[in-house]
């Protein structure tokens, strides 16, 4: 048992590897050995990252790509892969979330939303997927969902139809890649307050969440560590493909 969540030999792309949760995740994921490609627009967040996985004993590169654009997409695949060689495991962390009500909702931020969340999230894993199988490679392709992607939450509309939608493309994925060997799942975490949520976090909507979180607390971005390898390990996962995993402290659990 000692072993079976060792990555050592791996090399994954942390899409999103600079953002609190994306980062939490792609230091759980160098603590167990693998090498791992931080990918962010914001290279300066990117590269503190990377200097953290470092101090720690972990090995890290920064990489700049931006998951809305197909020709960036194209470019990052390139660079990653001259470093690596290849990959095995694809963590798709980029989010964007917006409180904008529904009837002043505009077109252009319902665009932007949906084209870092699940349409870049599609092009990424369509990019990234296409080199895995080229390549032979087995591995584990990570999505993080939401749990307003099951049940929809008020003041986050676009963000809750996109995540959603990434829960469907993740089963979707795991049907047409099981077959080369490469697992999908998704990660649906409860409550981790970060930049793109704690402007909606109202003392009123705090009191809420907690009402609704058996577990009356906040996640910490480290508790989502254990899930990821958990899904990046084949060891540990190698039969798990198109699950939908909670860390979520029961907040899909409860009803009234």
């Amino acid at each position: 048992m000692g072993n079976l969540f060792d990555l050592t030999g791996k090399t994954a792309v942390a899409l999103g590897g600079n953002s609190a949760l994306g980062g939490a995740i792609a230091k759980g994921l160098a603590d167990q050995g693998a090498k791992v490609a931080i990918v962010g627009r914001n290279m300066e967040k990117a590269e503190k990252m990377t200097k953290e996985i470092e101090a720690n004993g972990g090995t890290a590169k920064s990489f700049q790509g931006d998951v809305s654009s197909q020709e960036s997409i194209e470019n990052l695949a390139k660079e990653i892969e001259a470093w690596s060689g290849g990959w095995d495991i694809v963590l798709n962390a980029p989010g964007k979330n917006s409180s904008t009500p529904f009837l002043e909702l505009e077109m252009d931020e319902w665009d932007d939303i949906m084209d870092v969340n699940l349409k870049g999230l599609v092009f990424t894993t369509q990019v990234f997927a296409k080199r895995m199988i080229e390549q032979k490679r087995k591995g584990s392709i990570i999505n993080i969902s939401s749990v307003s992607s099951t049940t929809p939450l008020s003041k986050v509309f676009t963000y809750s139809a996109s995540k959603a939608g990434v829960n469907s493309v993740t089963q979707f994925l795991a049907r047409e890649f099981a077959p080369h060997g490469i697992r999908v799942n998704a990660i649906i975490p409860g409550f981790f307050p970060a930049e793109q949520n704690k402007k909606i976090l109202s003392e009123d909507r705090i009191a809420s969440i907690m009402e609704h979180t058996p577990m009356n607390r906040f996640g910490d971005p480290d508790e989502l560590q254990g899930a990821a390898v958990y899904l990046a390990s084949d060891k540990a996962s190698g039969f798990v493909t198109g699950s939908l995993l909670r860390v979520d402290g029961g907040f899909g659990s409860m009803t009234i």
